[in-house]
């Protein structure tokens, strides 16, 4: 069996993509994500990697361009206002098809905000991070472990269907510190990339990687041929974890450190004989529609929970389409739900007495 190791989120993340064979990284500190940063300063030249600190995020996102477009495992990392500087660059990525993983250990907002979690980055990453046409695939841990295992699942369905990804942490996972496994190192620079500007040795055509398309209908149709890739994307990868929901009554909605509070208050509302389950969204893109539909049948009341001021509860009542309530309960500035508050919610959904 596999050591477990103690590590805080964020460092147990650059381990992880080190491991998942990402060997450029390119940054700019910012709180609550710095420690990536810093582990990759130390970490990435006694491998052969590159590490190197930009003169801001909008240089660094455009380096994770230029390795991405050579076939390399690039990534970058961030938080909330470095993010937003950073949208540019994605939507370049996006629109030049090519993977790359872009980290965002959320802060509460808007503007400078403060350095405490939040999840206030939700439409953001899910809905406009860039100018365009164009999604990102998106991944939300609840554990330590996941921000380890989803930095390889990343990569994988990034250089799959050629579209960047987004591992959507925030500053309570990023500087919490729980066991984890390290995958097993992989070597990715045997793996062939035909789409990659990375030289040709006369064996196929030069690949050219481009964004800007002059005529319009050539741009059309390769944006339709990219909405057709993300159609299989809705249809091959949406994941979430479903948590006493054969029964419940009442379901809540919640992902990340937002998940790990309510399935506290969802086992304290069994135990008060309160039928309660948990939908969490592993993916936020694609979000997982078919695990909510088949319990739209079943469940009375739908409860959103989040570290914002309503922003999934949206994609939630899409889903759902009116046909059963969907309620909202949530924190911001960087202040996390207790359990005890999420419990009264469903108390309340459930007609007892608070």
């Amino acid at each position: 069996m596999a050591e477990k190791v103690l590590m805080k989120g964020n460092e147990a993340l650059a381990e992880a993509a080190i491991q998942a064979g990402c060997r450029h990284y390119f940054g700019y500190p910012i709180t609550p994500q710095t420690e990536i940063a810093a582990y990759m300063a130390k970490r990435m030249p006694k491998i052969g990697g590159t590490f190197l600190q930009a003169e801001s995020e909008v240089a660094a996102i455009n380096m994770v361009l230029g390795a991405a477009a050579a076939g390399k495992r690039a990534m970058t990392s961030s938080s909330s206002p470095g993010i937003s500087l950073k949208s540019e660059g994605v939507s370049y990525i996006a629109g030049s098809d090519l993977p790359a993983l872009i980290i965002n250990v959320e802060r509460g907002g808007p503007g400078l905000g403060g350095i405490q979690p939040s999840q206030a980055d939700y439409w953001q990453a899910t809905k406009a991070l860039g100018h365009g046409d164009f999604q990102l695939f998106v991944l939300a841990p609840s554990t330590i472990q996941e921000m380890v295992d989803f930095v390889t699942l990343g990569f994988e369905v990034g250089e799959k269907y050629r579209v960047p990804t987004m591992i959507l942490s925030d500053g309570m996972l990023g500087q919490m510190m729980e066991p984890v496994v390290m995958p097993e190192k992989k070597d990715t620079e045997v793996v062939d990339k035909p789409w990659a500007a990375c030289g040709h040795q006369n064996k196929r055509e030069k690949n050219v990687v481009n964004s800007l398309y002059i005529q319009p209908e050539v741009l059309e149709n390769l944006v339709r041929e990219r909405y057709e890739r993300y159609e299989l994307i809705k249809e091959n990868e949406q994941r979430a974890e479903e948590y006493l929901t054969e029964d419940a009554d009442i379901i809540v909605v919640a992902f990340g450190g937002s998940a790990r509070v309510s399935r506290n208050a969802v086992n304290a509302a069994r135990a008060e004989g309160i039928k309660a389950g948990l939908i969490r969204p592993i993916t936020l893109w694609p979000f997982p529609e078919k695990a909510i539909r088949k319990t739209v049948a079943t469940a009375k009341n739908y409860l959103c929970v989040e570290m914002n001021m309503g922003q999934m509860v949206d994609d939630v009542r899409l889903v759902v389409n009116g046909e059963k309530p969907v309620s909202f309960y949530g924190r911001t500035g960087g202040i996390i739900p207790t359990p005890q508050e999420v419990l009264d919610e469903i108390r309340k959904l459930a007609g007892k007495e608070v």
